[in-house]
């Protein structure tokens, strides 16, 4: 009964982590560019009585074995780099990558990092910035005479002023891509950090070596389906009380030991 208090208390860890997962993709839906994850679970050791294919008898072995599984833990939590919806804004400034690929964004302390958030802006010396002031890269700035920003689907991005209508290229978008994405450490601000999981990050024009092209006046939001996430947070909710009702079972079998005289 002491193990199965112990495999029980592993089961509710491990769904307690589950809900803890579903709860920040739901907390995450209305996010630009978050990318859902899902936790994944493996078996712990087992305790062996007998060995699978020990030998029982003369010229007979056992077929199964005798083994007791101890719990449950989580393995990894994966996440989910499919393609969010497209949000129509209408805003110059506002960028989706169609496809595989992060923007380059350089933070106060002098770190690259990555992000699929294509909601930019413009700071004081017209440097094109994201929404916490990191500075995309490669650094473009925008005229303080321009009239119109437009950036084509393979990142060139030009402005026209107030002078003429002819567009002057100002500067060029490129994207990054990795050879396992789901590796890059998340860093919160919708931020990505490269890891030796991720690979090194390879740079390219847009709709280059796989990578997605740009489209102006739309955001990429969060890939998270509140449908999908009830039926799991129902399932785990399910399970963590059949994992109590085993625990309470196994307290209470125990309790009938101590009582016998």
């Amino acid at each position: 009964m002491l193990k199965a208090l112990n495999t029980a208390a592993t089961g509710m860890q491990a769904q307690a982590t589950n809900m803890d997962v579903i709860s920040n993709n739901l907390a995450n839906v209305s996010t630009a560019g978050f990318k859902k994850s899902r936790a994944e679970f493996e078996d712990l050791m087992y305790q062996t009585i007998k060995e699978p294919g020990q030998a029982s008898g003369l010229n007979s072995v056992t077929p199964t074995g005798v083994q007791t599984g101890l719990g449950v833990r989580t393995a990894a939590i994966q996440r989910d780099m499919t393609l969010g919806n497209a949000q129509i804004t209408k805003n110059p400034l506002d960028i989706q990558i169609e496809g595989s690929g992060f923007f380059q964004v350089l933070t106060p302390d002098g770190q690259i990092t990555y992000t699929r958030d294509g909601q930019f802006k413009k700071d004081a010396s017209g440097k094109i910035i994201d929404k916490n002031g990191n500075v995309l890269q490669p650094e473009i700035t925008i005229p303080s005479d321009a009239v119109g920003i437009e950036v084509r689907p393979s990142g060139e991005v030009s402005v026209t002023t107030g002078v003429n209508s002819d567009l002057r290229a100002v500067g060029q978008i490129d994207i990054v891509n990795f050879v396992n994405p789901v590796g890059l450490r998340a860093l919160g601000k919708n931020l990505f950090a490269q890891t030796s999981a991720s690979g090194q990050a390879i740079t390219s024009r847009p709709g280059l070596q796989g990578t997605g092209y740009l489209a102006q006046g739309q955001v990429e939001m969060s890939n998270v389906n509140i449908v999908d996430e009830m039926v799991n947070m129902i399932t785990a909710q399910r399970s963590y009380e059949t994992n109590s009702k085993a625990m309470q079972a196994a307290d209470q079998m125990l309790q009938s030991t101590n009582n016998l005289r």
